[in-house]
């Protein structure tokens, strides 16, 4: 696992990525709580609830690709929350221009997710559900099918613009 001297050069290449983004757009960003509680096969997330922003690092990935998540998720976050701060969550695309932006100004490749081989890990995996639109196929996270079911939410297909409906496939 990680060891504690390593969790903190996390936390403070974290840090110097912010700072770096803060002078480069001359701008003052708040600090941020890094947390080690990400599960699953993703390595970092950037979350916001209500006002509460939090960076979260899946420490079993960074454990085993250490120095490639120095280099690459920790930028990718921080881009993350930059962008947030700078133009909001709600306004611009998640990886769009204004994130690859911000990760070309904190001289990283503005990736969108790292192909990792996480075979022999325990990891959680998202149940996928079958939906259908006009055109193809679809699968929704528990989260999205959640909210459908709801009736919270409805979506749309990219493509052709149909409401996605649960497949035949689901139905049986």
């Amino acid at each position: 696992m990680i060891t504690q001297a390593q969790q903190q050069h996390i936390i403070s290449q974290t840090d110097h990525a912010i700072s770096r983004a803060a002078d480069y757009y001359n701008i003052k960003l708040p600090p941020i709580p890094v947390l080690f509680d990400l599960k699953g096969r993703a390595a970092g997330m950037y979350r916001v609830r209500g006002r509460q922003r939090v960076i979260r690092y899946n420490l079993a990935i960074f454990s085993r690709y250490f120095d490639d998540n120095i280099e690459n998720t920790v930028p990718h976050e921080v881009a993350h929350y930059v962008t947030d701060m700078l133009w909001g969550l709600r306004k611009i695309r998640p990886h769009g221009k204004e994130w690859k932006q911000v990760m070309h100004a904190l001289g990283a490749t503005p990736e969108v997710t790292c192909r990792y081989d996480l075979s022999g890990m325990q990891l959680r995996k998202q149940q996928r559900y079958p939906y259908q639109c006009d055109c193809t196929l679809h699968a929704l996270s528990a989260v999205r099918h959640n909210r459908i079911c709801q009736g919270k939410m409805h979506y749309r297909c990219r493509q052709c613009g149909g409401t996605l409906k649960p497949s035949i496939a689901d139905a049986a």
